[in-house]
């Protein structure tokens, strides 16, 4: 029963779609360097893609709308003296990029106005960075702009620090020392905290303004890279690793009680390459890119548990993916979520992910209101202590073409994680609970024999508990129960005529109680009670020594009667087993002597059979 059930979901159906090749951004030389970064970064406008440059570090720009093959020689943003490890496009500025390098700097680039690929100078000039931050001792691996903060920016060292900069300053404001290399980092829903995960295998949750984890407790126990990603405004965290056997893992985590992941952890599969995930808050899904293999599953976050909903299959492995921003989307096509892999180290590949539906209006549904381009504090305020979360924009106005109208932000940086995993704990037991006892109710067959006479006896308990005279449902109940015991001994006795056999029952018992038939005639009998009951009922109420006693004495006679019917029901199986032995040794005398003057016996035989289907019916 339980799998004919489907759980229902809006995204259940959910597809991807690739792209075909001369649709994908070709030509490109992307970097082949062993960090465990994700190679590009995408906005609504630009994607960047670290590059394999000889003499330095470099990483290319290439605008969303130049698809197809880029030309041979494309301008490049140059300026580290090393492999560029990592880069990150602001939220609030789609032409403002940071890029992180072996060479310990942090860069932070502006994209010029009207950037293109295609020039018609024989060597594209190249651009240089604006802003360049140095205070790492080691390689950058990491860099991460702030969600909610205007130039706030996050960068992870090989020094095993994170050093919170403010880029229009250009000086770091915190740091945040680790005990090993930061694998992983990701900004929670209002900027405030940042969880990281490391290569001692810890997972820390940092309240980054203090400069203190407020969390720290062991995480994935695999050797291999794990990384997190803050589930948006859920006020959860998935981390995906290894296990002690190498099996890849996912793990749900209490910001607030992160002691061991919700549920424990669950096995992916055992393939060895690093799992990257993202969260897309808006339709409330999980998605994870296996680095080095093809296939991009996807999860519905619901009731504290990933549901499994699909998988995106590639025969083409990916390095390195990126996925945009939801106000970049394709409303028009349904398209949730759009996301960028790279192939071969040769091109770049989007993959859209699309709900089927045939209707062309806006879907309001699977699009509610995302962010947008302005933040919620500046980079001042934030380090001075405040939070608020950036203004949401509306998609509808997005759809219909025109400028995108911010809508009230619903919110709360404390709330949510309180009130929402407790109420989800106790709440799906009564789903459960409430639809089973309906069916059974409403489909159930007729009763049997003990289930009218426990409905009858639970009834004259739950009548005799009530001794008050004045009570209306007392005197109904008086005014229904007389009725039916007179009615019912009637029906008994004809049907018990028309059952009865000269060698079956015995003369008292036949007329003081009811055979084998009163089951099937009990109910009808108390469901037709109220029609002659308007009658007698006035007289019969004051007449006796009070309703109560009256109604007593009409129980005692129920339970009596039930009692009986009990026994008879017992002397009449009795009584049809013998029957059915005389049967059987009767035709086994006539089978060995068939002589022509049995016939007495062959009569006798018919006889006693006739007898036994008039009392089994």
């Amino acid at each position: 029963m339980a799998g004919r059930f489907v759980r229902a979901s809006k995204y259940r159906h959910v597809f991807g779609k690739g792209t075909k090749k001369e649709q994908c951004y070709d030509n490109l030389r992307i970097s082949k360097n062993a960090w465990d970064t994700n190679l590009i970064k995408a906005n609504p406008e630009y994607i960047s893609v670290n590059w394999e440059a000889s003499g330095g570090g470099a990483f290319a720009v290439v605008p969303l709308n130049e698809r197809g093959r880029a030309p041979d020689q494309l301008p490049l943003f140059r300026g580290h003296t090393a492999a560029v490890l990592d880069t990150d496009w602001s939220p609030f500025n789609d032409s403002l990029i940071s890029s992180a390098s072996d060479d310990g700097k942090v860069f932070i680039w502006k994209v010029p106005e009207g950037f293109t690929l295609h020039t018609d100078a024989e060597e594209p000039a190249d651009v240089a960075p604006v802003a360049k931050l140095s205070g790492h001792m080691r390689k950058v691996g990491h860099v991460l702009f702030n969600t909610a903060a205007e130039n706030v920016l996050a960068s992870a060292s090989g020094d095993y620090t994170v050093k919170l900069w403010d880029v229009e300053a250009g000086t770091p404001q915190l740091t945040l020392k680790h005990n090993d290399i930061v694998q992983s980092l990701s900004w929670s829903a209002d900027g405030s905290l940042l969880v990281t995960t490391s290569r001692d295998k810890k997972l820390r949750i940092w309240d980054v303004r203090q400069e203190k984890p407020a969390q720290e407790v062991p995480g994935h126990p695999g050797a291999k890279n794990s990384r997190a990603v803050w589930m948006g405004e859920t006020d959860r965290i998935a981390t995906t690793g290894f296990s002690r056997m190498s099996d890849r893992q996912l793990g749900l985590w209490d910001p607030r009680n992160p002691k061991e992941p919700i549920g424990g952890f669950q096995i992916l599969d055992s393939i060895s390459g690093v799992c990257m995930p993202f969260w897309d808050d808006g339709t409330q899904c999980l998605y994870l890119a296996g680095k080095g293999d093809g296939n991009i599953r996807y999860y519905e976050y619901e009731n504290d548990k990933f549901e499994y909903l699909s998988e995106y299959k590639s025969g083409d492995p990916q390095r390195g993916i990126a996925f945009l921003p939801k106000r970049g989307i394709n409303l028009h096509e349904n398209e949730v979520l759009r996301c960028f892999k790279t192939v071969n180290d040769a091109y770049v590949e989007p993959v859209s992910f699309i709900v089927p539906r045939r209707s062309e209006m806006f879907q309001s549904d699977i699009y509610p209101p995302t962010m947008g381009l302005k933040p919620g504090v500046s980079s001042a305020e934030w380090f001075s202590g405040k939070t608020a979360m950036p203004p949401k924009i509306s998609l509808e106005s997005v759809y219909e073409g025109e400028a995108p109208k911010e809508v009230a932000s619903d919110y709360k940086p404390s709330q949510p994680a309180t009130a929402q995993p407790e109420p989800l704990k106790p709440e799906p037991p009564k789903p459960a609970q409430e639809p089973t006892p309906a069916p059974v109710a409403s489909r159930g067959p007729p009763p049997s024999m003990k289930d009218n006479k426990d409905s009858m006896a639970s009834a004259a308990s739950k009548f005799a508990d009530r001794d008050d005279p004045s009570d209306n449902e007392s005197a109904s109940s008086f005014e229904e129960i007389p009725k039916p015991v007179d009615r019912h001994t009637v029906t008994a006795s004809r049907q018990e005529e028309k059952t009865r056999g000269p060698a079956i029952s015995k003369e008292p018992e036949s007329e003081s109680t009811k055979p084998t038939p009163t089951p099937t005639a009990a109910p009808p009998q108390v469901k037709s009670a109220p029609e002659p009951t308007p009658a007698p009922a006035p007289t019969s109420a004051p007449s006796s020594g009070g309703p109560v006693s009256a109604l007593r004495d009409a129980l005692g006679d129920i339970k009596s009667q039930l009692e009986h019917q009990n026994k008879v029901m017992s002397d009449q199986s009795d009584q049809i087993a013998l029957l059915v032995r005389e049967v059987s040794t009767l035709k086994a005398k006539v089978g060995s002597s068939a002589e022509p003057s049995d016939r007495e016996k062959d009569e006798r035989i018919r006889q006693l059979e006739l007898e036994l289907e008039e009392a089994r019916s």
